[in-house]
């Protein structure tokens, strides 16, 4: 019998019983090597765990089936799976498209170390399909979106901007991280490769730094396997079984990651010393038909412009108590961060800068009354 349940595939898909033990839970297969039936004799394909580990492989599983992928695959952080996927795809003499707000690290990863290999790039806001188009090149071979973008929270039409890259014969990469594959399926909406950092929401407790890719084409499926074994950032087994263990629950957690935000949202957008809030879920958000649209709800991520500039953000930033002044997202506790100063210090200077007075805050699923509460305390001062 199939199952197409989302919440039925994050416990179930890829985590059959232990076939020797009956455990419901995937095992830790901590284990470097694999004992060998002969030369070459391999028990169910595993022979070391950078090639393979059946944790891992479960983890890989799980994941391809929530995005409605061909083949996923695991990584040791999100740039690991971001560098993989580059170097797999590019050439030197290749153009990449990249998103006007994008990830800090996804932005140095591209203008500081993949430029040096001989790749151009340009960044382009893909809420403009047009601009999408008019920045094609004959040898652009990726079109990298975000959708929600970091940390503006812009929302590009996956669908719209698949088909401009493929014209163009290019592929369509989405960092699906903000959304998640609950809220939101790149594939199934025309793109090639999903891209997270399961660190955030997939992990979703801020125990566990992993990456992954999820494909469309099994081909290309094999290639990046090829590299992913070939370069080695692989998470560990127990890094595997916490993302894994994570996965479980992304569907609930979302579901209430999404409710806490709507709370914050309409607080922050009455509140005088807030000049703009930034959340595809706001009717005045340009994005907010397009988001309604590809994504199931608008998430927990939540971002806000302060009028009396990068002092009162900074400040604000301090004075919180329940949202806690760190760097990452994603997880069940709410963090605050000034992406100017923290997340997105490597865009300065650049076309990918961030306001100043901008605020960035995770929405946990702490109460949403005491969120609210503690935003409103730091407001007032």
């Amino acid at each position: 019998m199939k199952f197409d349940g989302f919440e039925t595939l994050a416990i179930h898909a890829g985590q059959e019983p232990d076939a020797g033990t009956g455990a419901v839970v995937v095992p830790i297969y901590q284990t470097s090597t694999y004992a060998q039936d002969g030369v070459g004799g391999m028990r169910q394909g595993y022979e070391y765990s950078r090639t393979a580990n059946p944790t891992r492989t479960a983890l890989e599983e799980c994941l391809a089936a929530l995005e409605s992928g061909a083949r996923g695959l695991a990584f040791a952080s999100g740039m690991a799976a971001e560098d993989t996927l580059l170097r797999t795809v590019l050439s030197p003499g290749d153009h990449v498209i990249i998103p006007g707000d994008a990830y800090g690290g996804t932005f140095r990863l591209i203008s500081k170390v993949v430029e040096r290999w001989g790749v151009s790039w340009d960044a382009v806001d893909q809420t403009d399909v047009d601009a999408v188009r008019d920045a094609v090149r004959p040898n652009t071979r990726v079109v990298w979106t975000e959708t929600p973008t970091n940390p503006l929270l812009g929302i590009t039409d996956i669908e719209t901007v698949a088909q401009v890259a493929h014209d163009a014969g290019a592929l369509h990469v989405v960092d699906n991280t903000f959304a998640s594959p609950y809220l939101q399926q790149p594939l199934t909406l025309g793109a090639d490769v999903v891209v997270h950092s399961t660190t955030k929401y997939v992990g979703g407790h801020s125990d566990v730094v992993g990456g992954a890719l999820v494909v469309a084409d099994a081909e290309l499926g094999e290639r990046l396997a090829f590299h992913q074994n070939t370069m080695g950032a692989v998470p560990g087994p127990f890094d595997s079984w916490l993302t894994l263990r994570g996965a479980k629950t992304l569907g609930v957690r979302m579901d209430r990651h999404s409710e806490n935000a709507g709370r914050v949202v309409a607080a922050l957008d009455a509140h005088p010393a807030v000049r703009r809030v930034y959340y595809p879920g706001l009717d005045s958000h340009p994005g907010h038909k397009i988001a309604e649209r590809q994504m199931r709800s608008f998430g927990g991520m939540v971002s806000f412009a302060l009028r009396d500039g990068e002092k009162a953000a900074l400040e604000l930033c301090e004075r919180t108590r329940i949202f806690t002044l760190g760097e990452s997202l994603g997880g069940v506790e709410s963090l605050i961060e000034h992406p100017g100063r923290m997340t997105h210090a490597s865009t300065a200077g650049s076309p990918l800068e961030v306001p100043a007075d901008l605020v960035r805050v995770s929405v946990g699923i702490e109460s949403g009354d005491d969120l609210v509460a503690d935003l409103l305390q730091a407001l007032e001062g």
